[in-house]
């Protein structure tokens, strides 16, 4: 597929909060706009979990939790359940295991669980991803089907974020792999944003006829959110040279990964709505009436900045930065929305890259103080 024309609407978005004056501007647009300090009151609600990757609540208020050694944990009624909901084998190599979750949009009548995790290791040391799907039956996950595999995978740059989008179709992030000309490659399924249907089908209308391929031209995609109203998906992708990215994802777009590389913008492809320097991980457009001044807001955690980040997206002036939770917890995974309306972050500290606290990983409810 050749280069794509840039989206207008990104394009003037982009031009208008992020002026392409200088690189060192670039970098650190929107880096803090606010003083140091979080604005979240913070509750520990449930500790020992091993690298929580992605959670998700169900519609009878149980939080499901990814742990990338191959379970999914449950934590219901203010108690992480001793036994997981689903324990499998992986291939957990660095930053290969179990990652993305999903949970069906009709749970309380199929009871269907989805995941994206790391499923084999061949001779030549190459790893590869797939999709699957698990029914609930006793409160235990059964009946696994695979919908996709053949998912290059890596021991980084793995991507691997799984969520329904408001169209009722499945959407998957994929890495680089670490062969960076894969992303530009249609016929790979690498450096991907994928959409498939829910029992694994492509749709009829995605950009490529047969295809999952929603967009191309990624490096690290780690977090998908919607934003509420809009519709728009919004993904957090890991960059070059400590410039990592939002990006305003639209069909059969292209994000110019490896040909746009270190925050250097080119023409021929779509740009982020911002560059930042916090390496991301997952995302969550806030709703409801607990955080009223802060709905509509994009948060997403990071993990070696180690904080939680708000992007108030429409200010007068632009997209502007708030800093939250700044290395009180260490490195920030997994984020999520629950009853109530509080949020919910988890951390990263025993992925090999952090320093374990007493009781890590965590599961940390926010309110405001």
């Amino acid at each position: 597929m050749p280069p794509r024309s840039p989206s207008p609407i990104i394009s003037a978005m982009f031009k208008r909060i992020i002026p392409l004056m200088s690189m060192c501007l670039l970098s650190f647009a929107g880096q803090s706009d606010s003083p140091a300090g979080s604005a979240f009151a913070t509750t520990v609600v449930a500790e020992g979990l091993e690298v929580p990757w992605d959670m998700e609540f169900s519609p009878d208020g149980r939080l499901f939790i990814t742990e990338r050694a191959g379970r999914i944990r449950v934590w219901e009624n203010g108690k992480l359940q001793d036994a997981p909901w689903v324990e499998f084998w992986v291939a957990r190599v660095a930053e290969s295991g179990l990652m993305g979750l999903a949970i069906d949009p009709d749970f309380a009548n199929n009871g269907f669980i989805y995941a994206c995790y790391t499923h084999y290791q061949n001779e030549q040391g190459l790893l590869g991803n797939r999709i699957v799907r698990w029914r609930e039956e006793g409160g235990a996950g059964t009946d696994r089907t695979t919908l996709l595999e053949g998912i290059p995978g890596a021991l980084y740059h793995d991507g691997c974020a799984l969520d329904f989008g408001p169209d009722g179709k499945l959407y998957a992030s994929t890495g680089d792999a670490r062969l960076e000309p894969l992303a530009q490659d249609v016929d790979s399924l690498a450096g991907k944003i994928l959409r498939i249907n829910a029992d694994g089908s492509v749709p009829d209308d995605n950009p490529i006829p047969g295809s999952p391929v929603w967009s191309q031209g990624h490096r690290n995609p780690q977090g998908l959110a919607w934003q509420p109203g809009t519709g728009q998906l919004f993904a957090t992708e890991h960059g070059t040279g400590g410039v990592n990215e939002i990006n305003v994802i639209k069909a059969g777009g292209n994000y110019g990964w490896p040909e746009e590389r270190e925050g250097l913008p080119h023409a021929s492809y779509d740009g982020p709505l911002l560059r930042h320097d916090g390496p991301p991980a997952g995302a969550q457009f806030v709703t409801g009436d607990r955080f009223e001044s802060m709905r509509g807001d994009l948060f997403f955690t990071t993990l070696a900045t180690q904080d939680l980040r708000q992007v108030e997206l429409d200010g007068q002036n632009g997209p502007r930065f708030r800093r939250h939770l700044v290395e009180e917890f260490g490195r920030l995974r997994a984020i999520t929305q629950g009853p109530g309306g509080y949020l919910y972050v988890g951390t990263s500290n025993r992925d090999t890259r952090g320093d374990p606290r007493t009781g890590d990983d965590r599961i940390i409810r926010l309110e405001l103080q």
